[in-house]
């Protein structure tokens, strides 16, 4: 009786997120029927491709709206998302959809999470281009599995059945883009749509669609270049993952007709991503770079990408933490082992607790670093308040090492015990502490 009452109530919840959603998608207007939307879904890397999509869009000469974790961006209009969620509730969507027509937008690019799917802020948004980055297990347990995440996201695919626009007297064609290296992409490509493209870092020859490979590839400390198609492309992003989000943003040009000198313009233009990779400078002698890596997955390639960026013999301090309430708490000890491995110091603290004793989620973190034979007081650390987090790896740091400060990015706020939210933000809480550290 309990188990169906709780079920009943998800039910109901469900039901009253897709009246909401259809309400407003009508209250504005249906503004998505005006659009180009563009939407991108996956595990990590999804801001980053979506700013990289929409300047592309832009260098070929397009006015583009653009909804994502770390911002919004209406034409030339752009501001930080500050709402702790990727995808807005209570119809904001389709206000600023409605926003975006108003400034006389052409697309809209949308990161599109599956939380949001599982609450229908996806409703109304009619996908023209769907891209698929990768997937990983983060947030299965929400979906009640990893088949069922799977599922959900391909949710967004499945809307590109859907009536074709008519946008500047032309029709628009469905388009499905998908990393090829991963494992999932042809569960995405089965979808069907007018044109089919993957990308990737392999040979996929036997692909019948458009195939984005890069025949070259150069990655360093400032960025990455490129071949593909006898050009060269470049971008100021550092990071092999970031190489994927390039291509990802290529397939999208390359699918609404931009020429490849447009978006060779548009990859270069993007210097940096707010609180992805982004790197904080105080004149301190070691580097510190701020990443909202918080799942195994971006942990593994923000480690590994990191220890290129240093000379042998100097080290990777990790700052690392995970969300409380109950979010999928298997990654936890996996998370901590990865750190463990990839990392010599391990500074395991808060991130947003919620009413989960923050204690217990840093000892699940700090048994998955103990398994990859961290210690204790020696290599690794636990210290709940973040900002003693942040001063403990720094006094760690010699020359030449690199201090990562995980999970956060460009988050607000920190979220602690009923409901109360502490302002904060890791760049500026690392800058202040790094003064008594410049020219060390």
């Amino acid at each position: 009786m309990i188990i169906d009452n709780f079920m009943f109530k998800q039910k109901l919840n469900q039901f009253k997120h897709y009246l909401i959603a259809v309400a407003t998608y009508w209250y504005y207007g249906r503004p998505a029927r005006k659009l180009i939307v563009v939407g991108v879904t996956g595990t990590k890397g999804k801001s980053t491709t979506c700013r990289l999509i929409a300047s592309v869009l832009e260098a070929g000469g397009y006015k583009v709206g653009m909804l994502t974790t770390v911002e919004f961006q209406i034409a030339e209009k752009r501001w930080a998302n500050d709402k702790k969620m990727t995808m807005l509730g209570l119809g904001q969507i389709q206000k600023i959809l409605r926003q975006m027509v108003k400034a006389g937008c052409r697309y809209a690019v949308v990161e599109t999470s599956s939380e949001g799917i599982l609450q229908y802020r996806h409703y109304g948004l009619n996908y023209d281009v769907a891209v698929f980055t990768n997937l990983g297990t983060e947030h299965s347990e929400r979906h009640g599995g990893f088949e069922n995440l799977r599922a959900d996201k391909g949710k967004m695919f499945a809307t590109l059945s859907g009536v074709h626009k008519i946008i500047a007297g032309q029709k628009v064609p469905k388009v499905i883009i998908a990393n090829a290296d991963d494992e999932n992409a042809n569960f995405f490509l089965t979808y069907k749509s007018d044109q089919k493209y993957i990308f990737g870092l392999k040979d996929r020859a036997s692909f019948s669609g458009t195939t984005i490979i890069p025949t070259s590839t150069i990655s360093n400390a400032h960025g990455s270049t490129f071949t593909f198609a006898d050009k060269d492309f470049e971008i100021k992003l550092i990071g092999e993952f970031n190489l994927y989000n390039a291509l990802a943003a290529l397939a999208v040009g390359k699918s609404q007709g931009i020429d490849d000198e447009k978006i060779i313009s548009g990859l270069k233009s993007v210097k940096l991503v707010s609180g992805r990779m982004e790197f904080v400078e105080a004149g301190q002698n070691f580097k510190v770079v701020v990443d909202y890596a918080h799942e195994p997955m971006s942990f593994t390639q923000l480690f590994d990408t990191l220890r290129g960026l240093i000379a042998p013999g100097n080290k990777v301090i990790a700052v690392i933490g995970s969300d409380g309430g109950g979010r999928d708490t298997g990654k936890r000890v996996q998370m901590g082992k990865i750190a463990g491995e990839l990392c010599d110091f391990v500074v395991v603290t808060d991130v947003n607790c919620f009413d989960e004793n923050p204690a217990e989620i840093a000892e699940m973190l700090a048994s998955g670093a103990r398994l990859a034979g961290k210690k204790n007081e020696k290599n690794l650390f636990v210290e709940i308040d973040r900002e003693k987090a942040f001063s403990k790896a720094f006094e760690l740091a010699n020359s030449g090492d690199v201090v990562a400060l995980t999970a956060k990015g460009t988050e607000p706020v920190i979220c602690v015990a009923n409901g109360k939210k502490i302002v904060w933000d890791d760049r500026n809480v690392a800058n202040k502490l790094l003064k008594k550290y410049e020219h060390r």
